[in-house]
C-alpha cells in the first residue's frame, strides 16, 4: 500500500516550518549569535522530549506502523546526555527542567502513544529528518557561536551509526510511503507534525527573553527584522531533504 505519506507530509508542514524559521532565536541562530545559556536549556529540553519520544516508538516497535520507522541508530538520548554533562557539569540531572511549553510538548507525546500510536510518526518525522538534514550546518554554527572545540557540546547532530545520511533519509522516505494507513490516517499524521511544529516553536519562543538581555533588545530587533533564508533544520522537518 502506497500513501504518498513523505509527500503529503513535506507539502503539508510547509507553511508551519516557514512560520516557526522566523521564531527571533531561530533567526538568531542562523546568523550565528547563540547564547550559551538559552541554548543549553533548549538542549536540556531536548532531552526531555528525545527520551519520551524514543521511549514511546520502542514501546510500540512491534506497532504495523511504527515499526517501519523504528530506527535505533536515530535515538539522540545518549548524545544529548553527554552535551548536557558538557554545558552543566556531572551533575546536570540535578539543574536540567522543562520549560511549560517542553512539559507540553512531552505530554502530547505521551497521550497519543495511548490514545493513536501512529501519530507518533509525525513527531518522528519533524524531529529526525531535521536533524539529519541540518546536522552539519547547525553544528558549526553553534561551534562558531559558543566558541566551542570540535567534539564539544555538539554530540547531538553527530549520528555515528548514519554512515550516509542522504541514502538514509531516502529510506526513510520510501518506509514512510510504504506504510499500511489509509488517506484519512495520513492527513492525522499531517496534522499532528503541524502541531509539533506549533509546539516547537512555542519552545523556542521561550528561550527569546534569555537571548534578548544577553544581546539587548536593539541587537536582537536588528537580527530578527528581516526574513531568514535558508536550511533551517533546528525548526525541525526536512528544507534540505533532498
Amino acid at each position: 500500500m502506497s500513501s504518498n505519506l513523505a509527500t503529503k507530509l513535506r507539502e503539508g508542514t510547509k507553511k508551519a516550518h516557514t512560520m516557526a524559521e522566523n521564531v527571533g532565536f531561530v533567526k538568531c541562530f542562523l546568523k550565528g549569535v547563540v547564547e550559551k545559556t538559552s541554548y543549553r536549556k533548549l538542549v536540556g529540553n531536548f532531552y526531555f522530549i528525545y527520551s519520551a519520544m524514543e521511549e514511546e516508538l520502542q514501546r510500540h516497535r512491534q506497532h504495523p506502523v511504527i515499526s517501519k520507522i523504528y530506527l535505533p541508530e536515530l535515538d539522540r538520548k545518549a548524545s544529548l546526555e553527554q552535551d548536557l554533562h558538557y554545558y552543566y557539569g556531572g551533575n546536570w540531572r540535578e539543574q536540567v527542567s522543562l520549560s511549560s511549553a517542553g512539559e507540553a510538548y512531552v505530554q502530547r507525546i505521551r497521550e497519543i502513544s495511548e490514545t493513536a500510536p501512529e501519530l507518533l510518526v509525525a513527531h518522528s518525522y519533524t524531529r529526525y529528518l531535521g536533524d539529519l538534514s541540518g546536522g552539519q550546518i547547525l553544528k558549526n554554527i553553534a561551534q562558531r557561536g559558543m566558541n566551542l572545540s570540535e567534539g564539544e557540546g555538539t554530540a547531538f547532530y553527530e549520528f555515528a551509526d548514519i554512515p550516509d545520511e542522504k541514502q538514509f533519509k531516502a529510506n526513510y522516505r520510501q518506509a514512510l510511503d510504504e506504510m499500511p494507513i489509509d488517506e484519512a490516517t495520513a492527513d492525522r499524521i499531517v496534522d499532528e507534525a503541524n502541531a509539533a511544529f506549533g509546539m516547537n516553536m512555542k519552545m523556542f519562543q521561550e528561550l527569546e527573553g534569555n537571548l534578548i538581555k544577553a544581546i539587548g533588545q536593539m541587537l536582537f530587533n536588528t537580527l530578527t527584522r528581516r526574513r531568514t533564508r535558508g536550511a533551517t533544520e533546528l525548526t525541525t522537518a526536512e528544507a534540505t531533504a533532498e
